[in-house]
């Protein structure tokens, strides 16, 4: 360690951070350490700082300030985050080490007791030259928190270069650096790569590969939920397709919404399933907590009073990121309480170091959302958590959850459209869509306008360190309980070790299995009953009839009747069922409606 570096950790409150390596609570992580030393050596003015999610970049640019502050380069410090909560968060964390921090600052001189503020970047939209006025007379540290928000709009951009071009020093940050659009960052620096495309150039990067060998954050293990979906489009066409198989990119986008529709079946049996892998994973981590990502406030209530049915729970709601929000995501943050429910506004930044298991219900297909989403998980506290994420089977999603260790830089050029078209050059209203921090309607329904009919889930496959396991088992199955029963605190290696073994257990079961009981894709083709494809449906569309009434008559949900079916009658979900146990439950459900009238 430097002398200087040294320095900077003495200065420091023994005490932070709180989440250091196992052991060493009084000192920096190794990646910590290295970026201090690296920008304490080279003492520039602009310093871009990329390090996964969960790592610690609140801990590292807080040390930094301290150093800077210490040494009298600067003497105050502006942060500027991406919402209300996580400026409130920053403030927090930096009055842990003596830094005060104004989170309420709007105008005027800031108060004496503080050694400086933190602000939106909303705000310095609305006031850049109260900013610049601030960073010209006294000596400023500007902290730009998830630094690539500041290319959201033309507007905060350029605010953003207004407030800031006085600063002393300025140091970026990110978890995501990576955009699909070509707008330029605010003092970052680009360089030109042999293909011509300009690229944003970190000054340090500590990415999720490394964080994982270094056992700062949690290996994720992506659970991946597939099922025959049931839709009625604009024109009034009835369609059915699997979650999965390969379809053209609006039915993709129909099918996945059919499945995140709370009046189905898919999304109740994932949660019922996202609860058992929680109550696994408490049995190692007791404060674990889960969360539910949602696209609107109108499926977060929904998915919210699914949970209390299904698990008898209460679950936390954030609908939008204002004070009451925040304080109802500390007290989550504080508690030992099992869920929680958010709209997308969740997804960056929030500290809730307990969370480890997540639920990714909203149609956002971006690789920067995804990677913020899942950052959400990651934060590791002791050594051998795993974090699980259960993901619709999505060919997008798949694709981002094998590639979490692909480090990504923000191109300020498009490419070329030679061949292949570059798989994350999204379109821009795409990238507006995940950037957005309120749940606003978002305009999509219009776009895809269609009636959710039918959705049902079949456990597909799990997800981990770039490989596929298990194979289609049914709700509920014995196959299904062996990965939702993976031990909560395992080694990366044991991890894989046990999704191996439990693959092969669950291939050799399944081949001793009688016809009705074997996984889906075991079963072969001429042992499956002959039964034509419209004769099937229409025993689904009587069965999902008898439901409907029944649901006006009961006030269950549809997806909890169908379970209650399955239950009673066995079987697999209804479009896995066979005629004859369709006709069971159809039985069952003339029964159920004559008891009730």
């Amino acid at each position: 360690m430097t002398t200087t570096a040294a320095s900077a950790s003495n200065h420091l409150s023994p005490a932070f951070p709180g989440r250091a390596p196992w052991g060493t609570a009084s000192k920096l992580r190794a990646w910590q350490q290295r970026a201090m030393d690296k920008y304490i050596q080279e003492q520039p003015r602009d310093f871009l700082a990329v390090a996964t999610p969960g790592a610690g970049k609140t801990t590292f640019a807080l040390t930094l300030a301290s150093w800077l502050l210490h040494h009298h380069v600067v003497q105050q410090v502006t942060v500027v985050a991406p919402t209300e909560h996580l400026k409130k968060q920053w403030a927090e964390a930096a009055a842990r080490i003596g830094i005060k921090l104004d989170p309420e600052y709007s105008a005027g001189p800031v108060g004496k007791d503080y050694h400086g503020v933190a602000v939106t970047y909303a705000g310095v939209g609305v006031r850049p030259m109260l900013h610049r006025n601030r960073s010209e007379q006294r000596k400023t540290l500007v902290i730009l928190d998830e630094i690539h928000h500041a290319g959201d709009s033309k507007s905060w951009g350029e605010a953003c270069l207004e407030a800031f071009e006085p600063a002393t020093r300025r140091l970026a940050l990110t978890g995501t650096p990576f955009r699909s659009d070509t707008n330029p960052i605010p003092f970052v620096t680009y360089e030109e790569g042999n293909d011509g495309i300009r690229r944003s150039a970190a000054d340090y990067t500590y990415g999720y590969g490394n964080a994982l060998a270094d056992h700062v954050v949690r290996p994720v293990i992506f659970l991946s939920y597939s099922g025959q979906m049931r839709w009625r489009t604009k024109a009034g066409d009835e369609i059915a397709a699997r979650l999965g198989e390969p379809m053209t990119k609006d039915a993709v986008s129909q099918a996945w919404r059919t499945a995140l529709d709370p009046r189905g079946e898919w999304m109740p049996s994932v949660l019922r399933a996202a609860d058992q892998r929680l109550t696994e994973v408490r049995k190692a981590i007791p404060d674990a907590g889960a969360l539910v990502i949602a696209s609107d406030q109108e499926s977060a209530r929904a998915y919210a009073k699914l949970i209390r049915e299904l698990t008898g729970t209460k679950a936390t709601l954030v609908l939008s990121d204002d004070a009451g929000a925040s304080k109802r995501i500390d007290d989550f943050s504080a508690s030992n309480d099992r869920w929680m429910v958010a709209v997308r506004m969740v997804s960056e930044g929030v500290d809730v170091p307990r969370l480890a298991v997540g639920v990714y219900a909203t149609t956002i297909s971006t690789p920067l959302f995804f990677a913020q989403a899942v950052g959400r998980f990651v934060r590791s506290r002791r050594r051998g958590e795993t974090a699980s994420v259960f993901l619709p089977t999505v060919p997008d999603l798949l694709t981002f959850a094998n590639e979490m260790e692909k480090e990504r830089d923000h191109a300020l050029d498009k490419p070329k459209k030679q061949g292949e078209e570059d798989p994350y050059a999204e379109s821009e209203k795409e990238m507006d869509e995940a950037n957005k921090q309120q749940d606003e309607d978002t305009g999509e329904q219009e776009q895809f306008s269609f009636e959710a009919l039918e959705s049902e889930a079949v456990f597909d496959r799990v997800l981990y360190d770039g490989a596929e396991f298990g194979m289609q088992a049914h709700p509920g199955s014995e196959e299904e309980q062996d990965y939702l029963g993976i031990p909560g605190l395992l080694e990366p290696e044991q991890v894989q070790l046990l999704l191996q073994k439990r693959q092969a257990r669950q291939i050799a079961h399944s081949r001793k299995r009688p016809d009705t009981e074997a996984d889906l894709l075991e079963l072969p083709a001429e042992r499956r009953p002959v039964v034509s494809h419209k004769e099937m449906m229409e025993l689904r569309k009587q069965l999902n009839t008898m439901v409907s009434a029944y649901v006006h008559q009961s006030g269950k949900p549809h997806g909890v009747i169908h379970t209650e079916l399955r239950r009673v009658c066995g079987g697999p979900a209804s479009a896995e069922a066979t005629a004859g146990q369709l006709k069971q439950r159809i039985a069952k459900m003339g029964e159920w409606a004559t008891r009730m009238r």
